[in-house]
């Protein structure tokens, strides 16, 4: 069997492409979870938020949480570590507390003029193992696959797992 046959009718776990992109992702992502973790003290959700905020100027959080793709508690957990860091600054808004708006300090913007060349590099040497007409197929492919995922997503979306209930063990 093809690869290709095997990707649109998966028999075993090696055969789904989004258990080869989870791979993907753990070995080349590593290698920036250990930049940002080891030299710099931010997890890869503190990253991604910085990045969105500096490409942004300032966000809402609830606008955070969405360009992230992260629920709110998430995001929520992540900006009060980045606040705590120094990393960003929260305003209020005049007579809502709770429409708040997010920018980077100038320790976060500093942290990101430094980290994101050295992100950009680790980019580029994955990047390179690609022939250009590969890397523009798989552009295309990647855009496809995307807008698919969004159309299944609102056409269908499954049901959210109950992560708040405890779980019991089977007796």
């Amino acid at each position: 069997m093809t690869d290709l046959h095997r990707w649109r009718h998966p028999a075993v776990l090696d055969d789904m492409f989004l258990y080869h992109l989870a791979r993907l992702q753990a070995a080349a992502g590593s290698r920036v979870v250990r930049l940002c973790e080891g030299r710099y003290g931010i997890t890869r959700r503190e990253w991604r938020m910085l990045c969105l905020l500096a490409e942004a100027g300032q966000l809402q959080p609830s606008q955070l949480a969405e360009q992230a793709q992260l629920d709110r508690t998430r995001t929520s957990r992540a900006v009060t570590a980045l606040l705590a860091k120094g990393l960003l600054w929260k305003e209020s808004q005049l007579g809502d507390a709770r429409r708040a708006l997010l920018r980077l300090s100038d320790t976060g913007r500093a942290l990101h003029a430094e980290l994101f060349p050295q992100v950009q590099a680790i980019n580029r040497e994955l990047m390179d193992a690609v022939p250009e007409p590969e890397l523009q197929a798989m552009a295309s492919a990647f855009a496809r696959i995307r807008t698919r995922a969004r159309e299944l997503e609102a056409s269908s979306p499954p049901p959210k797992a109950p992560r708040n209930r405890k779980r019991t063990a089977s007796t």
